[in-house]
Formats: C-alpha cells, sequence, structure tokens
C-alpha cells in the first residue's frame, strides 16, 4: 500500500507540473489568454511548479526507500 501511495502522489505531482509548468510557459511568451488557468498570477504559478517538483522528488525518493 505505501508503494501505491508513493506512485499516485508522484503521479499528481508530474500532472500539476504539466498544468502549471504549460501555464508559465505560455504567460512567459504572452499568450496567457490561451491558458488553461488565464487569470492565475505569474507567482502563484511558478509556487506551484516548485511545490510539484519537491513533491515528486520526495515521492520519488520515499518510493525508493520502500523497495
Amino acid at each position: 500500500m505505501p508503494k501505491a501511495l508513493c506512485l499516485l502522489s508522484l503521479v499528481a505531482s508530474i500532472l500539476l507540473l504539466v498544468l502549471f509548468g504549460s501555464e508559465t510557459v505560455l504567460g512567459l511568451a504572452g499568450m496567457a489568454d490561451t491558458a488553461v488557468l488565464g487569470s492565475t498570477s505569474m507567482l502563484m504559478n511558478i509556487a506551484f511548479v516548485f511545490f510539484a517538483a519537491l513533491l515528486a522528488f520526495l515521492s520519488f525518493t520515499t518510493y525508493r526507500e520502500q523497495r
């Protein structure tokens, strides 16, 4: 069960990385109106990308310890 929870959190963090990473890239490229969440601030997008990457790292290292 702990392995499944580690993998689930890894998948969730990757999804968050893709979502907010694309928001950040589109915002920096000047195409914020085509972004999915278009009205969010750039600081919030960068914070979500950072914390999603941190969650992915922690999930991966915990999964590696479970093996």
